[in-house]
């Protein structure tokens, strides 16, 4: 791309760059050839966390070769913002050349699919990453049987089965998306970054967001269509442990996140009734309209830790008449997607367990002997599931209260601190940008603070739970 818009420099940086790690790369591989790891599990959750804290060493050699004037913790912190699928960024959109807006892209592209990859042929025979909720064993053993799964899942087989049957899902829906915003008036590069930027739930854009992009309205719905893929697991991927739940429209994941996406516009949008009435203003159909529509696509770009602002999002705050729209925007951040999709967040299944659980409590208050129904799947999912659902809400509780803590020792101010830390965590990086009144600035983070920030982001993308297994001492016998 460098090349073909005669940018020669960037196209030397990152040529030079490629022919270095490929030799290192090799000589790496030849010399691993015929190592076995004692421990696959251990080896598996070492090689996702090396992906996300050790790979952007080496993605932040042509980016900081390519962007002058910054230093190589700015650009491995962005790396890692990408390949999070965060999409925090510590640059002006101006000031960074086109083809390496595409290398973010298609950064956070990948790490979204190696999320993907890794939720289904890694965590769920592991029973992690949320699909301990749905499982009967406990967490980090066997999901089907229950027996050890740390050493009898064939990690490379799994991941070579699942690559091969998700790639043509994932990269067909990028090209579609991709097309249908080129032919809505989307500049090339535009498209295809914002088409990467949606599948990966990254929120990533050349120009600052959609509101900018010349697509305009129908690019918008477009783009609203396409998020609800990282709504459900169902949309590209079954179920690996458990029966399954359903069709898509018939998931409580995508129920879950349907309501959230109609209920959450409607009370902004019924809001206004309540101004109007106390000061008589003039209804404007119109600007109603406009309202429900961006209030709609922000909620559901949040909720799926996109992070996309739509045009209209402005009209919708003032239509209802809402000051600080931060709260809302870092809740449904913090709810996030599905489970084994790309988005972050604490899960729509795990919330869907907890809500279930509560349900059949308020029922035993009115029948203290009633049997609860639905088939054992759905007793194993108002119980255990919701236990488990319950301590991850407070490793992620606790991750939170530390990581803000972190932040306030460096120097950041309470407010901007809980920013952060929630962005990082729901790996929701335009929260950095929307949620304050005035925006942060990364760049100005002290040095400590941008390494809290990249681990912060690491630990969102990972999981607490899936780093507890990794400190399990099992684990570390051979």
């Amino acid at each position: 791309h460098a090349a073909v818009t005669k940018d020669f420099a960037v196209m030397r940086a990152f040529f030079n760059s490629a022919n270095l790690f490929l030799i290192l790369i090799g000589f790496i591989g030849i010399a691993t050839a015929n190592y076995q790891a004692a421990s696959r599990g251990r080896s598996h959750l070492l090689a996702i966390l090396a992906a996300f804290l050790a790979l952007p060493l080496m993605l932040a050699v042509p980016f900081s070769l390519s962007v002058p004037d910054t230093s190589f913790l700015n650009a491995y912190v962005e790396m890692v913002s990408d390949i999070t699928t965060t999409g925090a960024t510590l640059f002006e959109p101006a000031r960074l050349p086109d083809s390496v807006h595409l290398w973010r892209a298609l950064v956070a592209w990948i790490g979204g699919f190696l999320m993907l990859v890794t939720a289904v042929a890694i965590l769920a025979p592991m029973n992690l990453g949320g699909f301990e909720v749905l499982s009967p064993a406990n967490v980090g053993r066997g999901a089907v049987a229950g027996h050890d799964a740390i050493r009898s899942v064939d990690g490379a087989e799994q991941l070579q089965r699942f690559s091969a049957r998700l790639l043509p899902i994932y990269s067909g829906l990028t090209l579609i998306l991709w097309v249908l915003l080129l032919i809505l008036g989307d500049r090339p590069l535009v498209a295809i970054i914002h088409a990467m930027s949606v599948l990966s739930t990254s929120g990533i854009s050349p120009i600052g967001g959609v509101q900018a992009a010349g697509s305009g309205f129908a690019g918008e719905a477009v783009i609203f269509a396409f998020l609800f893929v990282a709504i459900s697991r169902q949309s590209m991927s079954a179920d690996q442990i458990g029966p399954r739940l359903g069709r898509l429209f018939s998931d409580p994941e995508f129920r879950i996140g349907a309501l959230c996406v109609i209920a959450i516009p409607m009370v902004l949008f019924l809001r206004h009734w309540v101004g109007a009435y106390e000061v008589d203003r003039v209804f404007n159909m119109a600007a109603g309209l406009r309202a429900l529509w961006g209030g709609s696509f922000t909620v559901l770009s949040f909720l799926t830790t996109t992070g996309f602002e739509s045009s209209d999002w402005v009209a919708a705050r003032g239509w209802s008449g809402l000051e600080t729209p931060g709260m809302i925007l870092m809740g449904l951040a913090l709810v996030g997607g599905g489970v084994a999709t790309t988005a972050g967040g604490v899960k729509l299944l795990r919330v869907y367990a907890l809500y279930k659980h509560g349900m059949r409590e308020m029922e035993r208050l009115v029948h203290p002997s009633s049997v609860g129904g639905a088939g054992t799947a759905a007793r194993r999912l108002r119980r255990q599931g919701a236990y488990v659902a319950w301590v991850f809400f407070m490793l992620f509780a606790l991750s939170l209260a530390l990581t803000v803590v972190a932040f306030t020792l460096t120097g950041v101010d309470f407010e901007q601190a809980i920013t952060l830390a929630v962005a990082a965590l729901s790996t929701t990086g335009p929260l950095i940008s929307l949620a304050s009144e005035v925006p942060i600035s990364l760049a100005a983070l002290s040095d400590t603070g941008k390494y809290i920030l990249a681990v912060s982001m690491v630990l969102g993308r990972l999981e607490m739970l899936a780093i507890i297994a990794l400190l399990n001492p099992e684990f570390w016998r051979s």
